[in-house]
């Protein structure tokens, strides 16, 4: 018996809200639904057109103040020119964390941070 296919990966957020407009303008995802869980948590599932998987954001204020340790986890998204997508994100206030670095293969990454402090990693393959 084996699992069949990765869903989603959940994130709890400190301001909903915040963390939307962070993975729609940054990242150009997409908001597919919004729910309460039955403990009363707000969560908002977020996709990229063209992908299965999904971000499932989590606001639940009755957990306390959420904290990411540096290093902790990051989610890695495929980008077509990193350059590029340097300056769409200085444009919205966005700078990169860490990079960009060249592998020895040529692939390029770079890493923006969330405003939770969740790492996201940005990654132009080599051609």
């Amino acid at each position: 018996m084996k699992a069949s296919k990765l869903l989603h990966t959940r994130l709890r957020v400190n301001n909903i809200e915040e963390s939307i407009k962070f993975f729609t303008t940054i990242l150009g995802m997409e908001v597919v639904r919004k729910t309460q869980s039955p403990r009363g948590s707000t969560l908002v599932f977020l996709k990229l057109p063209g992908s299965d998987e999904e971000i499932e954001l989590c606001y639940y204020p009755g957990s306390g103040k959420v904290y990411v340790p540096p290093d902790l986890m990051h989610l890695a998204f495929e980008v077509k020119n990193l350059e590029q997508f340097r300056k769409h994100c200085s444009k919205l206030g966005y700078q990169f964390s860490d990079g960009p670095t060249v592998t020895s293969n040529g692939t390029k990454f770079a890493f923006i941070d969330h405003p939770d402090g969740y790492e996201i990693e940005l990654i132009e393959r080599n051609q």
